[in-house]
């Protein structure tokens, strides 16, 4: 039914992305985000996008799409400044899939409580151990994980947090900078 290179949706997700491996019943994508995500047969759907395929035929020009290449290689990507000896900051993932085995019997609502107290429990750690920052991998999807996660960071005092580094994580992702004081709890 699939095949490496099927380009696929996910079912109850607002994610896209091209198959990268198959294994038994189990399917490997990796997301237009460049994030790769396992998820059963039974959660992808086949993207097929036949009624636009003579537009694309007619417009194809590979000496354009060739040029386009070799300019987006010679553009050097704009580094990440890093200071000599710094720790990168921990990443954590909460894509629920990275956080429980089985969430096939879970509600909507248990998945996204758990989502949230595991981020909680991730703030909590860094105040308490004055870590600087911390980055958060939540996915792009329909945003609802995302605006959980801000309503939660807004109530803390002392954090600031924003987009994490676009050609890192793409829109998937938020940095969490906690100013520290210099009293010790």
């Amino acid at each position: 039914m699939f095949k490496i290179g099927d380009q696929v949706s996910v079912l109850d997700d607002a994610i896209d992305g091209t198959v990268i491996s198959i294994k038994n019943n189990e399917i490997t994508i990796e997301t237009d985000e460049g994030f790769t995500m396992t998820y059963f047969v039974n959660q992808l759907i086949k993207n097929f996008k036949t009624s636009s395929l003579s537009k694309n035929i007619e417009s194809f020009n590979s000496e354009k799409i060739k040029l386009e290449k070799e300019t987006a290689k010679r553009k050097n990507p704009v580094p990440e400044l890093k200071v000599k000896g710094e720790i990168p900051p921990p990443e954590f993932d909460l894509h629920i899939e990275k956080l429980v085995k089985n969430f096939r019997s879970m509600s909507h609502h248990e998945i996204l409580t758990l989502q949230s107290e595991t981020a909680k429990r991730h703030i909590e750690f860094a105040i308490r151990n004055r870590i600087p920052k911390i980055i958060f991998i939540h996915g792009v999807g329909e945003g609802i994980l995302k605006a959980e996660l801000d309503f939660m960071l807004g109530r803390y005092e002392n954090i600031s947090f924003r987009d994490a580094n676009y050609q890192k994580y793409g829109m998937g992702a938020t940095e969490v900078y906690f100013k520290q004081n210099s009293k010790l709890s």
